[in-house]
């Protein structure tokens, strides 16, 4: 059947889902050879799929593996996923805020490549914190205090495992129906009831215009839509990074202080804006879904009066006097990863003390002297990280930030 289903994808046809669920099977048993799962990508990223074809993809790779269920629990269920950014700390808030909110929150995170940090890394720099619960100790976790946040197991669409990395390997990662299906399968199979999808735009994004952004929206939105989920988009700025801090252990303070009521504004709102619950502004400022972020990390093993502390700090000081006009997210972003709060491989190990903090945004006034970020290290980076971050701004005398929240992408009816 491979050669059949190869032949109707190069000729830019249309594939049955019984021959889409053939080759998904096929990649997972071995039965397609890696060779012709290359070359069925390679075609992919130049013919594109339909809608009904990403979403039967999708749908595949959801069920070539193990789905969760949640027996003996009401919902709703509900997930969020963000394209990723820098300083993008929204899940640790939004989780405990949700379940306080009384849904429930089986998330499922990933770890950060490059510039853009990982929720599963902001998590694991809380000692003793474990992202690999079992399903018993999720479903306890889910009754008892409303949410987890956890990493993948291999037994969740395995099929994205060998496309994943094949897609690496062939250049076709940015086919929008390859992002699709790598995303939502393993949303999918969460057992969820809704969706919010934080898609990124700008400097420190996946995708660095608005018009991608919102292609990969509309596209998410009408599989994850047509595989039976709930699911919304919202497009929101990445020029800029998102609250003050940039890192691991300094997200997870940062967070905690938002938790309590406070935070910084525009973590804040986007929290507020992707919880999509009418009392989501008074329950997160009234603090209360602090302890529920307290309970679930105990639940994970993790011991938050042992945070590490944060490393060696050095200011770096505005040349200048004036209005900041520009905040090059990408620019903190490197800057956070050579001090080593990233990783370039799967496999290398971030320092999870070391990050940026970064005291002026677009629109805030300046004096010469005064401080505009702190740099966090352990005398690793320091110079290039400096230079980054020194780069990064850029001061005027006016400015115009763009809004936090550009769109707003719904299934049409």
């Amino acid at each position: 059947m491979i050669d059949e289903i190869l032949r109707i994808q190069r000729a830019g046809g249309t594939l049955s889902n019984e021959q889409i669920r053939w080759f998904v099977k096929g990649v997972v048993t071995g039965e397609v050879s890696r060779p012709q799962a290359a070359a069925w990508l390679a075609f992919v990223f130049v013919r594109g799929l339909g809608d009904s074809q990403s979403v039967a993809l999708t749908e595949a790779m959801t069920a070539s593996g193990r789905c969760l269920s949640w027996p003996g629990l009401s919902g709703p269920f509900v997930d969020k996923h963000s394209t990723g950014g820098v300083g993008d700390k929204v899940s640790l808030v939004l989780a405990p805020l949700w379940a306080e909110l009384g849904w429930k929150v089986p998330m499922i995170s990933g770890r950060g490549l490059g510039h853009t940090g990982g929720t599963l890394d902001k998590l694991e720099a809380i000692p003793g914190y474990r992202t690999d619960l079992g399903d018993e100790a999720m479903h306890r976790l889910l009754r008892e205090v409303g949410a987890s946040i956890n990493g993948q197991t291999g037994e969740l669409a395995p099929a994205d495992r060998v496309l994943y990395a094949l897609r690496n390997e062939t250049q076709t990662v940015e086919s929008i129906p390859l992002i699709v299906a790598s995303i939502l399968s393993k949303k999918l199979a969460e057992g969820l009831d809704r969706l919010v999808l934080d898609v990124k735009v700008g400097a420190g994004a996946f995708m660095k215009t608005e018009a991608d952004a919102r292609r990969l929206a509309e596209a998410m939105v009408a599989v994850g839509t047509g595989a039976g989920v709930h699911t919304t988009a919202d497009l929101t700025d990445m020029e800029q990074p998102l609250g003050v801090a940039a890192g691991n252990v300094n997200e997870v303070l940062e967070s905690m202080e938002t938790l309590r009521g406070g935070g910084p504004a525009d973590l804040r709102a986007l929290t507020i804006l992707l919880a999509g619950h009418p009392d989501a502004e008074r329950v997160l400022a009234s603090g209360a879904a602090y302890e529920r972020f307290e309970r679930m990390v105990h639940g994970h093993g993790g011991r938050l009066a042992e945070l590490p502390p944060t490393g060696r700090e050095e200011v770096v000081l505005a040349p200048v006097s004036g209005v900041v006009a520009g905040c090059d997210a990408l620019a903190i972003g490197r800057a956070a990863f050579v001090l080593g709060a990233g990783r370039l491989r799967a496999e290398d190990a971030v320092d999870p003390r070391v990050g940026v903090l970064v005291h002026k945004k677009v629109g805030d006034r300046v004096e010469r002297g005064e401080p505009m970020a702190t740099l966090q290290h352990a005398d690793r980076g320091l110079d290039r990280a400096r230079a980054e971050v020194a780069g990064a701004f850029t001061i005027g005398h006016v400015a115009a930030p763009r809004p936090l929240h550009l769109a707003r992408i719904e299934a049409s009816s």
